[in-house]
Formats: C-alpha cells, structure tokens, sequence
C-alpha cells in the first residue's frame, strides 16, 4: 500500500492510496488459502475444493470485502502514519476504475480527504469583561401578573337576550369552513368556546363576531396567514358559515383573599408572594439567556483561527436547509429580504464559522477543566422531552435510547450550558438595569436598543 500526501492546506490534508492489483490477488489468495479448509461444497471431499474454482465462484465477493477492508486500512493509516489529530472522519473518494480493481484487472487507487482540528491558545476566560441585563420586579408587574391569572381562570354569565357581543366576551359557536365552496378538512366544529379579543383563531376572525347575537349565522370570510402550518391553507382565502349560539359576558373579578383561595391559596398576600418568586425566576432566566449571549460574543471576539472546511459547510448546510424551508413556507425568496442569494448564504455562512468556532472553543475549555456531563443530566433532559408528548412518553424515552446521534442532540447544550455557566464564575461581570420590555427582549434586538441608546 502506497499513501501519497497530495494536498496540505491549512486544515486540509488529501492523500492518494495506491494498492497495487498484484498486492490485491496475493490478498485475495492468502483469504482463499484461510476459508479453503472450512469449504465443504457439493460435489467436492471437505476441505478439497481446488483454489481456482473457490476463486472463480467466491473470488468477486471476497474481492469485495478486501477492498472495503483495504479502504478502512488505507485511511486510518494516513492519519496514524502522519499523527493527524482529525476533526472529522475521513472521507473517501474513489480514483480510477474501482470495479476494474474488485475484478483483479487494475490497481485500487482512492483518495482520503482528512481535515485536521485547528490548534489554537484559548483566551483568558478570567479577563473577559461581560454585561448581565438585570431588571427590577415592581409591584406593578407582580399586580399585572395576577390580573394575567385572573382573566385565564374568568367566569362568564349570558348577555340578555338580543344583546351583542363584544370584545372579551365569551361566544360558543358552529362553524364549517370552505374553500371555492369546497369544506376543507379541520375546518369544522360545533360548541366551541371562544373569546373575542384572544387571538386565538385566524387574524380576521373573531373582528367579525363582534355585534353578533345569539342564534345569529354569519358568514366569516378571512384569509390563511402565507406561514400558516398546513401547506394546502397557506395564502388561501375561506369562507367560514358561523352560528352563534351563546353570547356570553365576562363577570367582574375582584382580586381579593377571596379571590386567592379559588385558586388554591389562603390569602391575596401569599398568592403575590408566590407569584413574586416565580417572576424572580423568569427574570433570572432572560437575565442568564443575555449574559450567555454576550460571553459567546466575547469568546467570539478573542478567538481567530482557521475552522475545518468541513465542519463548517456541515453547519452551514444544516441552517441553509431550515432558511429555504422557512422561505417555502412563506412564500418567499432571498429577494423579499432585501438580499441577494449570494449575499444571503454569506451571511448564513458567517453564521456557521461562528457556531463551529465557539463550538470548539467551548468544547476546549469544557475538557480544559474537566466538565462533563454526568448520565443522569442526558436523563432528565430526555424525560423534560418526554413530558412534552403526552402518552406517547415511552416511545420517546426508546427512541433517544435506540439512537446514539440523539442523544448527543441533547447532550450540547446541556454541556454549553454548564462551560457557559463556568466561565460566567470567573469572568468580570458587570449588571446593568434596564426596564422589564428590555429584559425579554431577543438578545440581538437588546443588544441594539442599547446601543441606540448609549450612542443619543
């Protein structure tokens, strides 16, 4: 066997392997001369079937499986012969006529295409200097809250008869839905209890049940949202022939002790503490998700190195796959985004490097300092996915336990998480107040407004 370095650009290394077709048959002889002893074939004593015609009736078959083994060789010898450090298995590309060489006539020749893990001096994780959004919990957002709960558990009495319905009340309805005259499936239901105001069915909808009366058919026309869900709705126009059967108007709540002990608690006192604790907790949560985001920028910013071409285009094909499918789904194109295609695949591919980039970087630090995950942490985050399919929670325990690759799904970011949270302990982290509507901001659009309004 032959390997000829071919390629060495940066992280790219390519060697072709050469095995000679003479090498091929004294291989080829040599498995013939070790099966031989176990033949034991119709016509022939056992052990005693001549060599030539093992060779002429099993020869392309063993011949086979040589060249496979010698493939698998010829790779890893490149990389343990050269002590290749690989970010990637081997790839494998065939050169010459491969059939010619399973059939004895030509010499098996294929190329490894092997890209290397980039070497790199992490920063000093202790030295970044990162900003953790914080904000106060007024005793506004903890009213607003309860008022959120209280509306959700709201009772309704009937309006009187002939009266109208109005935004927020409660209607229960008929509906069947069609298109070019043509019921559509999903589209239909009887006593559905719907509250005008909610959002809760097509934008359109429920504007034209507001006025309407008990006993009262309308017919409600709307359109489909072009992203809607079932791609046969998408963009289309509907008629919706709508019976009211009930108007109903919200009773007045008020938010007492009285109120409390409905929903399970002694007093409005100790509702608004527990609702307290929880905002405490949702406000950590967006607090943490800002902090994150600014230490991946700060790694991001400190490291530079070359990234290998094929982890790279591996994550870029993932986030282009879900961008045109997102586009399909809308009914558009890189046009309607203000950008080329070109220049939309750059932007994605920036994206990509970045992700690859950290990705190694936050896997360095992780083996640095000896994080890893423990089994039982893959086993509640696949219990925590479990809980969200009801019934179904043992087909999805079975299918992350029948797949390796699923599983390391939910093993990256429980293990991002926990570099993130490390290195959060020893960087220098400064909080800055900001109002509630920043703190639930997207990171991106935060990062901005602030921007914006350091720079008034």
């Amino acid at each position: 066997m032959q390997i000829t370095e071919t390629v060495s650009e940066g992280l790219r290394r390519e060697y072709q392997v050469v095995v000679a077709a003479a090498d091929l048959d004294s291989r080829l002889s040599s498995k013939i001369d070790e099966v031989k002893p176990k033949m034991n074939l119709k016509g022939f004593r056992p052990g005693k079937v001549p060599t030539s015609y093992l060779k002429k009736t099993f020869g392309k078959s063993m011949m086979g499986e040589i060249v496979e083994a010698l493939v698998n060789e010829g790779s890893q010898k490149a990389v343990s012969d050269n002590n290749l450090k690989v970010a990637f298995p081997p790839r494998v590309e065939p050169l010459g006529d491969i059939q010619a060489a399973v059939d004895g006539k030509a010499d098996l020749e294929f190329k490894v295409v092997i890209d290397l893990m980039p070497d790199f001096e992490l920063a000093d994780v202790s030295a970044l200097e990162v900003e953790k959004l914080v904000a106060d919990i007024e005793e506004a957002d903890v009213d607003e809250a309860i008022k959120r709960i209280s509306e959700q558990s709201r009772s309704y009495s009937a309006r009187g008869e002939g009266e109208e319905a109005q935004t927020n009340d409660a209607v229960v309805i008929n509906f069947v839905g069609s298109i070019d005259g043509e019921e559509f499936e999903g589209g239909k239901a009887e006593d559905f209890n719907l509250v005008l105001g909610s959002g809760s069915l097509i934008p359109g909808f429920e504007d034209q049940l507001v006025g309407a009366k008990a006993g009262e058919s309308r017919d409600v026309k709307v359109t489909f949202p072009a992203e809607y869900g079932a791609e046969k709705l998408a963009g289309k126009d509907a008629v919706f022939a709508v019976t009211v059967k009930e108007v109903k108007k919200p009773d007045e709540v008020v938010i007492d002790d009285a109120f409390a002990k409905t929903i399970g608690f002694e007093t409005l006192a100790e509702l608004k503490d527990r609702v307290r604790e929880q905002l405490k907790r949702d406000y950590a949560q967006a607090s943490r998700l800002h902090l994150k985001r600014r230490i991946l920028d700060a790694l991001d910013t400190k490291h530079d190195f070359s990234l290998p071409p094929t982890m790279v285009e591996g994550e870029f094909n993932g986030i282009w796959r879900q961008v045109e499918a997102e586009l399909k789904r809308e009914g558009k194109t890189a046009e309607d985004e203000g950008k080329s295609e070109e220049e939309l695949k750059k932007e994605y591919h920036d994206i990509a490097e970045r992700r690859v980039r950290l990705g190694l970087v936050l896997a360095r630090i992780g083996e640095q300092n000896g994080l890893t995950i423990a089994p039982d942490e893959i086993q509640r985050a696949i219990a925590s996915r479990a809980r969200q399919f009801p019934g179904q929670e043992q087909a999805v325990f079975e299918y992350y336990a029948r797949n390796p690759q699923a599983q390391a799904e939910i093993r990256a970011p429980i293990f991002e998480d926990k570099v993130v949270d490390f290195i959060a302990e020893l960087a220098k982290v400064s909080e800055k107040k900001v109002d509630r509507a920043t703190l639930f901001m997207d990171p991106d659009e935060a990062l901005e407004k602030l921007k914006g309004e350091a720079k008034a």
